[in-house]
């Protein structure tokens, strides 16, 4: 319970205070404790306000540890006289924690929390009697900062809430937390309650005394570090002018009328704010860069920020970078974070001792998966669990604040994902965490080969049940799997790599061949189809090196734009064909040499090797290719400046696609027509025919978002805004770059870059203007007088 005095607002507090005067001597908390005979806890909890302020004997203890005298000792001692009270605060005085840290970050969820008052104490009851308080709960991970904000709010609140400000410290992960008697008395005498009243009305009455002194008085009432929703129930009081603010790790979802704030790590601006709290301007400058890695190993958690603060703040003379280069290893990160007796691994250790047999075992298990989130059907994999109890274990992690939700992901914190693995192998037989993992490793290739298939001509949506749970009914479905497990399977496909399981990296490279063309701008095609190459080469497979060459051709040409590359690996790709006698694969390697020379405006030589890789699709009825050739060579006649002739080859390609229409794949002929459409719109830009262009702009861009290919909807968008600035619409090209950018992660980023460009140039005119049309208007006022 917090019933402590303020001190002056002129007067430093006693934390604070004793905190500079340690660091100003180069004394650690530790080397305090061993000079003046305080315990390193009882220090600590001074320093940070968990105590308002120690006994006289303490205080002069500590002075004498700190070697003070005259005016040091002096201002010491009478902040320590300052911030005792008589165990009694009177109404209208704040009882928060004088010592609490500097507040940063967090503004969206304070202002939510001022607003909520500002609209309760605007509306209240002219007595404050039938008001229904307002009620927020503040939830997370161990260290996300729940109480500290909580704290700063109620201070801010002290002006709508005059009558009280009381923090009630619920001590929840405590073994046996103080009953809810035990805590209402505690309130009562916060409120300065007399002890003869509290006598008179005896054990049974002291709930509605409790209530009828609360539905009274205009209140702030913090119950920080909740168990549970049993233990918060009974102390909600049922009318009155108030609000209440409730922390917990867990995310209390049985409470009813809440206003809910969770919170998580800290946005890395704010991060890196907190950790120049602790440094001088001049310092804090100078390390900006290392404060930033700094910032990103605490995995922004403001306790962990906070402990990093403290040990750059006791180490002035160390540069920063001595603290980031402790922090950059993962199995000793934890350990280089503990402070004095606060260690995040004793805060995370609070939560994950509350937790069921299975719960724990699987929050130990996650440390095995591979990248930054898991489904529910990935867990069940994990632990060997069914998908409906793997998914009851995840909500308990979710409920306990140890896991984090995002949709039907669930991701641990960088820093908790650490302590997992330390319990991981504290607790788990190597044996079994090998099985686990390695089921898991299973499971993400075999399924992202029936996923990627779904894009494979010939084999479509799977026929038979989806692996592990897992629903693959339709490409669409696929693509979302393959999507959201991108970091898993990756990494699985990686471990397979190192592991010379050469014939399942193949397998998995090859069966997202036409998948990769939805996904372009991932990424990591380059590196997928690289390494496919080398365990094709390894297993001694010409056809499948061949292969592989060419989707690496295809990465180096379409998603990094290195078309020099790209010729170089279709090229090795053809020779090896040609020794296989694979004619396919002889036809992919001068398609993709033909690509290659257009763009480097080669048109003869991407003319002849379109023509041959035409010729040789034919010869092997490859359908596919021949849609893609004749869309090649309507291309390369645009490019080299035969608009006319461009068009002519884009309706034959069209033309084509209608007479083999029950011979193709939907989403294959659907990325084409993408493509077709957006070169006509540049060959009627040519033309200039606008009319058409746009319409066909529009075509292509409403073909990508149909598909789900977000990358080249965003590129398709680009390009249909410059056709609209070029005729002087502006606000419609501002609406496609406006899309561009709300599109999100899979977009095409140079294409952001390049949208957020054009908005603000688009916005900058628009707002001169308006500076115009405003003093043309003031000119022709006064000309009017």
């Amino acid at each position: 319970m917090a019933g402590e005095s303020v001190t002056s607002a002129d007067e430093p507090d006693f934390g604070s205070l004793l905190r500079g005067l340690r660091l100003e001597a180069t004394l650690t908390l530790e080397g305090l404790a061993e000079a003046s005979g305080v315990s390193v806890r009882a220090i600590g909890d001074l320093e940070r306000g968990r105590r308002a302020a120690p006994r006289p004997r303490t205080a002069a203890a500590l002075a004498e540890g700190l070697s003070l005298s005259g005016l040091d000792r002096q201002k010491l001692l009478t902040a320590a006289r300052a911030g005792r009270s008589d165990g009694y605060t009177p109404v209208g005085v704040q009882a928060v924690p004088q010592g609490m840290p500097e507040f940063v970050g967090r503004q969206r969820e304070l202002a939510r929390l001022v607003r909520l008052a500002e609209e309760m104490s605007s509306g209240r009851a002219a007595d404050g009697l039938g008001a229904q308080p307002v009620l927020a709960a503040v939830s997370g991970p161990p260290g996300a900062g729940k109480t500290t904000l909580a704290l700063h709010a109620a201070r801010r609140l002290a002006d709508h809430f005059p009558d009280g400000q009381v923090v009630v410290d619920m001590q929840g992960l405590d073994a046996e937390p103080p009953h809810a008697g035990e805590l209402m008395t505690g309130v009562l005498r916060a409120l300065r309650v007399p002890d003869k009243e509290l006598l008179r009305v005896g054990a049974q009455g002291r709930i509605d005394l409790y209530r009828q002194t609360l539905a009274a008085r205009r209140f702030v009432l913090v119950l920080d570090n909740a168990r549970d929703e049993a233990q918060v129930r009974p102390l909600l009081p049922g009318s009155g002018t108030g609000i209440v603010v409730v922390t917990s790790r867990r995310m209390l979802t049985d409470l009813e009328g809440v206003h809910r704030l969770p919170l998580d790590g800290f946005e890395p601006g704010e991060a890196t704010a907190l950790l120049s709290t602790f440094l001088d301007e001049e310092r804090a400058s100078t390390d900006a860069g290392e404060l930033e890695r700094i910032a990103r190993y605490c995995g922004y958690l403001p306790l962990a920020l906070r402990l990093a603060g403290s040990w750059l703040a006791a180490h002035r003379t160390w540069p920063a970078r001595q603290l980031a280069e402790r922090l950059a290893p993962d199995d000793s990160r934890l350990q280089a974070l503990d402070v004095g007796d606060t260690r995040v691994s004793t805060a995370f250790g609070l939560s994950y001792r509350q937790l069921s047999v299975e719960a724990a075992r699987l929050f130990r298990l996650l440390a095995v998966i591979p990248g930054p989130d898991v489904s529910s059907a990935g867990a069940a994999q994990l632990s060997g669990q069914g998908l409906f109890d793997a998914e009851d274990t995840l909500e308990e992690l979710v409920e306990t604040g140890l896991l984090g939700v995002a949709g039907d992901r669930y991701r641990l914190h960088d820093l908790l994902r650490l302590y997992a693995g330390t319990r991981l192998r504290a607790e788990e037989a190597p044996d079994a965490v090998a099985y686990a993992r390695t089921a898991v490793r299973e499971w993400l290739l075999r399924t992202t080969v029936v996923a990627g298939r779904c894009f494979e001509p010939g084999y479509g949506a799977p026929t038979a049940a989806s692996p592990g749970d897992v629903d693959l009914s339709s490409a669409e479905k696929g693509r979302a799997w393959l999507q959201a497990e991108g970091a898993n399977w990756l990494a699985a496909f990686r471990e397979a790599a190192k592991a010379g399981d050469h014939a399942a990296v193949v397998e998995v490279a090859e069966s997202l061949h036409w998948f990769s063309d939805e996904w372009i701008f991932w990424g990591h095609w380059p590196e997928v189809f690289a390494t496919a190459a080398s365990s094709a080469k390894a297993l001694g497979d010409t056809v499948q090196e061949a292969t592989q060459l060419n989707y690496l051709a295809w990465a180096h040409l379409i998603c990094e734009g290195r078309y020099r590359d790209s010729l170089v690996d279709s090229a090795q790709a053809l020779a090896l064909a040609e020794r296989a006698g694979d004619t396919s694969q002889q036809a992919w390697a001068h398609f993709y040499q033909a690509s290659a020379y257009r763009r480097l405006s080669a048109y003869e030589n991407a003319a002849d090797h379109m023509a041959r890789a035409s010729r040789l699709f034919a010869s092997a009825d490859d359908l596919h290719g021949g849609l893609t050739t004749l869309h090649g060579r309507a291309l390369v006649l645009l490019q080299s400046g035969r608009s006319e002739e461009a068009l002519g080859a884009f309706q034959d390609t069209l033309a084509f696609i209608e007479e083999k229409s029950d011979r193709l794949e939907v989403h294959i002929v659907t990325f084409a027509l993408a493509g077709i459409y957006s070169g006509m719109a540049s060959a009627y830009k040519e033309l200039r025919e606008w009319d058409e262009a746009v319409a066909s702009m529009r075509k292509s861009t409403d073909l990508s978002r149909q598909t789900g290919n977000t990358g080249m909807e965003s590129r398709h968008l680009n390009a249909l805004g410059g056709m609209l600035l070029d005729l002087g619409r502006t606000s419609e090209a501002r609406e496609a770059y406006a899309r561009i950018v709300s599109l999100g992660p899979y977009a095409d980023p140079q294409t952001v870059r390049e949208a957020i460009t054009r908005l603000d140039a688009i916005d900058a005119v628009a707002e001169e203007e308006g500076d115009h049309l405003v003093a043309d208007g003031c000119r022709m006022a006064e000309a009017t007088r």
